[in-house]
Protein backbone atom coordinates (compact mmCIF):
# COMPACT_ATOMS: atom_id res chain seq x y z
CA UNK A 1 0.00 0.00 0.00
CA UNK A 2 1.48 3.23 -0.81
CA UNK A 3 1.31 6.46 1.45
CA UNK A 4 -1.72 8.00 -0.61
CA UNK A 5 -3.73 4.55 -0.29
CA UNK A 6 -2.84 4.39 3.61
CA UNK A 7 -4.04 7.94 4.50
CA UNK A 8 -7.18 7.39 2.00
CA UNK A 9 -8.19 4.40 4.36
CA UNK A 10 -7.50 5.85 7.41
CA UNK A 11 -9.62 9.33 6.55
CA UNK A 12 -12.59 6.50 5.77
CA UNK A 13 -12.29 5.93 8.94
CA UNK A 14 -11.90 9.21 10.29
CA UNK A 15 -14.88 10.09 8.18
CA UNK A 16 -16.57 7.02 10.31
CA UNK A 17 -15.54 7.88 13.64
CA UNK A 18 -13.63 10.97 14.21
CA UNK A 19 -14.83 13.82 11.57
CA UNK A 20 -17.27 16.48 13.33
CA UNK A 21 -19.13 19.07 11.11
CA UNK A 22 -19.64 21.28 14.69
CA UNK A 23 -15.75 22.47 14.68
CA UNK A 24 -15.51 26.23 14.64
CA UNK A 25 -12.75 28.01 12.91
CA UNK A 26 -12.23 29.87 16.12
CA UNK A 27 -10.36 27.50 18.02
CA UNK A 28 -12.12 26.24 21.43
CA UNK A 29 -9.44 27.40 23.60
CA UNK A 30 -8.93 30.74 21.79
CA UNK A 31 -5.30 29.36 21.59
CA UNK A 32 -2.36 29.59 18.80
CA UNK A 33 0.44 27.38 19.06
CA UNK A 34 3.71 28.11 17.10
CA UNK A 35 5.89 25.20 16.56
CA UNK A 36 8.43 23.08 14.45
CA UNK A 37 7.38 21.09 11.67
CA UNK A 38 9.39 18.03 13.19
CA UNK A 39 6.94 15.21 13.51
CA UNK A 40 8.12 14.25 16.66
CA UNK A 41 7.07 17.93 18.10
CA UNK A 42 3.24 17.53 17.24
CA UNK A 43 1.25 20.04 19.60
CA UNK A 44 -1.60 17.79 19.27
CA UNK A 45 0.43 15.14 20.39
CA UNK A 46 2.49 16.27 23.32
CA UNK A 47 -0.01 18.23 24.15
CA UNK A 48 -2.97 15.70 23.85
CA UNK A 49 -5.10 18.48 22.09
CA UNK A 50 -8.34 17.79 20.89
CA UNK A 51 -9.58 18.76 17.22
CA UNK A 52 -10.63 22.46 17.52
CA UNK A 53 -8.97 23.09 20.26
CA UNK A 54 -5.51 25.27 19.46
CA UNK A 55 -4.63 26.52 15.61
CA UNK A 56 -1.39 25.67 15.16
CA UNK A 57 1.52 27.37 12.98
CA UNK A 58 4.42 25.44 12.00
CA UNK A 59 7.23 25.59 10.52
CA UNK A 60 11.41 25.09 10.42
CA UNK A 61 12.15 25.54 14.06
CA UNK A 62 9.12 27.45 15.21
CA UNK A 63 10.88 30.25 14.53
CA UNK A 64 9.63 33.78 13.98
CA UNK A 65 10.36 34.81 10.52
CA UNK A 66 8.24 37.31 8.24
CA UNK A 67 6.04 34.72 6.53
CA UNK A 68 4.49 33.11 9.97
CA UNK A 69 3.82 37.45 11.03
CA UNK A 70 2.10 38.03 8.16
CA UNK A 71 -0.21 34.74 8.47
CA UNK A 72 -0.46 35.96 12.61
CA UNK A 73 -1.26 39.73 11.42
CA UNK A 74 -4.30 38.28 8.89
CA UNK A 75 -5.30 35.93 11.47
CA UNK A 76 -7.67 38.76 13.02
CA UNK A 77 -9.30 39.00 9.81
CA UNK A 78 -10.39 35.57 9.70
CA UNK A 79 -11.52 35.43 13.33
CA UNK A 80 -13.58 39.24 12.49
CA UNK A 81 -15.11 37.58 9.79
CA UNK A 82 -16.13 34.24 11.72
CA UNK A 83 -17.65 37.01 14.30
CA UNK A 84 -15.40 36.99 16.65
CA UNK A 85 -12.47 39.74 17.96
CA UNK A 86 -9.11 38.75 18.50
CA UNK A 87 -7.10 39.82 22.00
CA UNK A 88 -7.96 39.68 25.22
CA UNK A 89 -8.58 36.12 26.20
CA UNK A 90 -6.70 34.75 23.35
CA UNK A 91 -3.57 32.69 23.92
CA UNK A 92 -0.07 32.83 21.79
CA UNK A 93 1.92 29.57 22.57
CA UNK A 94 5.64 29.47 20.95
CA UNK A 95 7.05 25.69 21.51
CA UNK A 96 10.43 25.19 20.82
CA UNK A 97 12.00 21.68 21.30
CA UNK A 98 15.46 20.00 22.02
CA UNK A 99 17.50 18.01 19.53
CA UNK A 100 16.00 20.52 17.03
CA UNK A 101 16.93 19.95 12.86
CA UNK A 102 17.41 23.68 12.65
CA UNK A 103 20.76 23.19 14.37
CA UNK A 104 21.79 21.60 11.03
CA UNK A 105 20.09 24.18 9.03
CA UNK A 106 22.52 26.34 10.82
CA UNK A 107 25.25 24.46 10.42
CA UNK A 108 25.24 23.43 6.68
CA UNK A 109 22.85 25.79 4.87
CA UNK A 110 23.35 29.15 7.17
CA UNK A 111 22.53 31.32 3.93
CA UNK A 112 18.98 29.43 3.55
CA UNK A 113 18.40 29.50 7.27
CA UNK A 114 19.21 33.57 7.10
CA UNK A 115 16.81 34.25 4.47
CA UNK A 116 14.15 31.78 5.93
CA UNK A 117 14.26 34.31 8.99
CA UNK A 118 14.79 36.80 7.41
CA UNK A 119 17.80 38.10 9.11
CA UNK A 120 21.61 38.47 7.52
CA UNK A 121 23.82 35.85 7.77
CA UNK A 122 25.13 37.86 10.22
CA UNK A 123 22.66 38.08 12.52
CA UNK A 124 22.10 34.26 13.24
CA UNK A 125 25.18 33.79 15.73
CA UNK A 126 22.76 36.18 17.85
CA UNK A 127 19.62 33.88 17.47
CA UNK A 128 20.50 31.09 19.51
CA UNK A 129 19.57 28.38 16.93
CA UNK A 130 21.47 25.86 19.37
CA UNK A 131 19.69 26.74 22.50
CA UNK A 132 16.08 26.27 22.60
CA UNK A 133 15.73 28.00 26.15
CA UNK A 134 16.96 30.91 24.79
CA UNK A 135 15.48 31.09 21.07
CA UNK A 136 12.19 30.22 22.57
CA UNK A 137 12.44 33.85 25.42
CA UNK A 138 13.82 35.68 21.81
CA UNK A 139 10.90 34.32 19.84
CA UNK A 140 8.76 35.96 22.79
CA UNK A 141 10.50 39.42 23.15
CA UNK A 142 10.59 39.61 19.21
CA UNK A 143 6.34 38.90 18.92
CA UNK A 144 5.88 41.79 21.71
CA UNK A 145 7.80 43.95 19.93
CA UNK A 146 5.09 43.49 16.71
CA UNK A 147 2.48 46.26 16.37
CA UNK A 148 0.15 44.42 13.97
CA UNK A 149 -0.70 41.51 16.81
CA UNK A 150 -3.56 41.88 18.98
CA UNK A 151 -1.84 43.53 22.23
CA UNK A 152 -4.11 41.43 24.54
CA UNK A 153 -2.94 38.28 23.64
CA UNK A 154 -0.97 36.19 26.83
CA UNK A 155 1.97 34.78 25.45
CA UNK A 156 4.20 32.28 27.08
CA UNK A 157 7.16 30.59 25.61
CA UNK A 158 7.72 26.41 26.38
CA UNK A 159 10.10 23.90 25.33
CA UNK A 160 9.25 20.04 24.42
CA UNK A 161 12.11 17.51 25.67
CA UNK A 162 12.36 15.67 23.22
CA UNK A 163 14.24 12.89 25.44
CA UNK A 164 11.82 12.42 28.52
CA UNK A 165 8.40 14.17 26.71
CA UNK A 166 8.47 16.46 29.45
CA UNK A 167 7.62 20.38 28.17
CA UNK A 168 8.97 23.36 30.67
CA UNK A 169 7.59 26.56 31.21
CA UNK A 170 10.52 28.97 30.07
CA UNK A 171 8.16 32.30 29.33
CA UNK A 172 5.36 32.26 31.68
CA UNK A 173 1.75 34.06 30.39
CA UNK A 174 2.00 37.30 30.18
CA UNK A 175 0.06 40.00 27.93
CA UNK A 176 1.77 40.74 24.76
CA UNK A 177 1.05 44.18 24.83
CA UNK A 178 -0.85 46.26 26.84
CA UNK A 179 -2.15 48.43 24.17
CA UNK A 180 -5.21 46.68 23.67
Amino acid sequence: MNFIEMISQRNEEFVRSGHSADLKIIPSTKTIIIGCLDPRVDPMDILELKPGEAAIIRNIGGRVNPALLETLILFPIVTKAAGQEMGPGWNLVILHHTDCGIIGCYKHAPDLLATHLGVARSELESMSITDPRKAVAMDVAAYKSVKELPGGFMISGIVYDISTGKIEVIVPPSQLRSDQ
